[in-house]
């Protein structure tokens, strides 16, 4: 009798324990669930953060998480944010829209937060929250150091979506890059001015580039970057994807667009929700930076069905680069403060 009541009480205590913590247990196998909230400052469907996010959120559903997404539109991003808190272990938010977040991360210290690609200016003042920088730049400089190598006409391009911390940081990377495979290229770089949704816009950009001599652009600039793709085709010249694997995301384009780099938004959300979960640690209060060391950054260049339009030995020498970065041989230009 003894015993049948001992191990109840240390059942009870197991149960209070996750209880305290947030988690959830699953009646029927006793995994751990949460409640995650994710949410992105425009719409799905970007072919970029967005949607990296919204591939993290699925593979925490393959996890056993209880994922929800919120699309703000654009407006009531604080508003979102503290419906989220309300039902929600973690909430997850992507992008600089939601910087309100450290006052709804004090007025919920229960619940844990997440912001990607942005972080607070003193995040050690808030314990409940991560925030995720990404080494953009990093990658950036492979896709610099590709179109160099490219480009017959020694003129190269970017379509920036607004000329803001992140945005130089892939241009920084860019720039150096490109100056290590050929020191005498010419950067050229325009801004959409803070428009993410317009490819139209993204086109008539590129189209400025290509008419300057450049003859392989790189686009940072959300949907309003698929106009570049479109420019490109039809002017017989190249382009640079971001953010996810273009090659495979446009296949119209394929003959196009050279490479991708990529910034893995979804997999550094999962990794940090997947150990709150299963390990009960969260480490707030604290500054990530996913770069390529940790797999958050890389160049890609498709799949087995996506054209190769690099030379195998140029390839192998981004490999090179690339080994080169990690173990901090070439120490790639930034803007980033963290």
């Amino acid at each position: 009798m003894k015993r049948s009541i001992s191990l109840l009480l240390i059942l009870a205590l197991i149960i209070g324990i996750f209880a305290y913590v947030g988690f959830k247990m699953s009646e029927d196998d006793g995994t751990v669930s949460l409640n995650v909230t994710i949410l992105v400052p425009s719409a799905f469907g970007d072919k970029s953060i967005n949607d990296s996010a919204y591939a993290g959120g699925e593979m925490l559903k393959e996890d056993g998480m209880n994922v929800k997404y919120i699309e703000c539109k654009d407006v009531d991003h604080k508003k979102n944010m503290m419906q989220a808190a309300l039902d929600s272990d973690v909430v997850v938010c992507v992008g600089w829209e939601f910087w309100e977040i450290t006052e709804v991360a004090d007025n919920n210290p229960n619940v844990k937060f997440i912001w990607a690609d942005n972080a607070v200016d003193e995040p050690d003042e808030y314990p409940n929250l991560i925030n995720i920088m990404y080494a953009q730049n990093e990658a950036s400089y492979l896709a610099g150091y590709v179109a160099a190598a490219v480009s017959e006409s020694g003129i190269i391009g970017a379509v920036g979506g607004n000329e803001d911390t992140a945005t130089n940081d892939f241009i920084a990377g860019f720039t150096q890059g490109a100056h290590d495979c050929n020191r005498k290229t010419d950067v050229l770089t325009v801004f959409a001015g803070g428009d993410y949704d317009n490819p139209e816009l993204g086109e008539q950009l590129a189209k400025g580039l290509y008419d300057q001599g450049a003859d392989v652009v790189f686009q940072i600039a959300g949907l309003t970057g698929t106009g570049v793709y479109k420019a490109a085709q039809e002017s017989g010249h190249y382009a640079i994807g971001v953010d996810m694997d273009h090659k495979i995301e446009f296949p119209e384009y394929d003959d196009s667009i050279l490479c991708s780099v990529k910034k893995d938004i979804g997999k550094s959300i999962r990794k940090l929700v997947f150990q709150y979960a299963h390990e009960g640690t969260f480490e707030g209060g604290r500054v990530v930076l996913g770069n390529m060391a940790k797999g958050y950054v890389d160049l890609v260049y498709g799949d087995k069905n996506s054209k190769q339009l690099l030379a195998d030995n140029l390839k192998e020498e981004i490999v090179k680069i690339k080994e080169q970065i990690i173990d901090g041989d070439i120490k790639v230009d930034t803007v980033r403060n963290n």
